[in-house]
């Protein structure tokens, strides 16, 4: 399996991305925000409960598809504080012994481009950061620091490309097959 691993600040395009470069792929999408979703309404964010549910959700999804041989996968990824440190090493520990690989890729953006997206009304559908004043409090806090991430094998700036265009790169430059 193909573990697909999109990362970015908010508002970089994770999720339209990985919807594009699933419609491309036929791979399965997996986003982030489908188990923070699932979580909030009985564990306040950041909470010890909801951070260990959290990622034990996620590595139990990957190891589970990759065990499943899934042809791939698309995770979609907000690095922040509340992540545990060995979040991505227990990512390769799920899904490597099963022969999947993970593929990393960065998205990011202008912070014209961050602001001018964040209040869409998509976002403010899924939970998301809808708001420039709380980006600026968190961005400034070094919550959305990415430096633990490990070398992306794509990095993208989605305000120079579209999201199908994006989502075509990233099927180029890491050889997925197209449906």
């Amino acid at each position: 399996m193909n573990l697909i691993f999109i990362y970015g600040k908010p508002a970089t395009g994770k999720l339209t991305v990985a919807r594009e470069l699933a419609r491309l792929t036929g791979y399965k999408l997996f986003h982030n925000h489908q188990t923070v979703d699932l979580l909030l309404p009985v564990f306040e964010f950041g909470s010890k409960p909801f951070v260990e549910l959290r990622e034990d959700i996620w590595i139990k999804v990957f190891a589970r598809a990759a065990k499943e041989r899934l042809h791939g996968l698309i995770f979609t990824f907000a690095p922040e504080t509340t992540v545990q440190p060995k979040f991505i090493d227990q990512v390769l520990d799920a899904v490597e012994p099963a022969g999947s690989r993970v593929r990393f890729v960065e998205l990011t953006c202008a912070m014209e481009e961050v602001y001018r997206r964040i209040d869409h009304k998509s976002r403010q559908q899924s939970g998301k950061i809808t708001s420039h004043e709380v980006y600026e409090k968190l961005e400034a806090a070094g919550v959305f620091a990415t430096s633990h991430m490990p070398k992306p094998d794509v990095s993208i700036d989605t305000g120079k490309l579209n999201p199908a265009e994006a989502a075509a790169k990233i099927a180029k430059e890491l050889r997925l097959p197209k449906v």
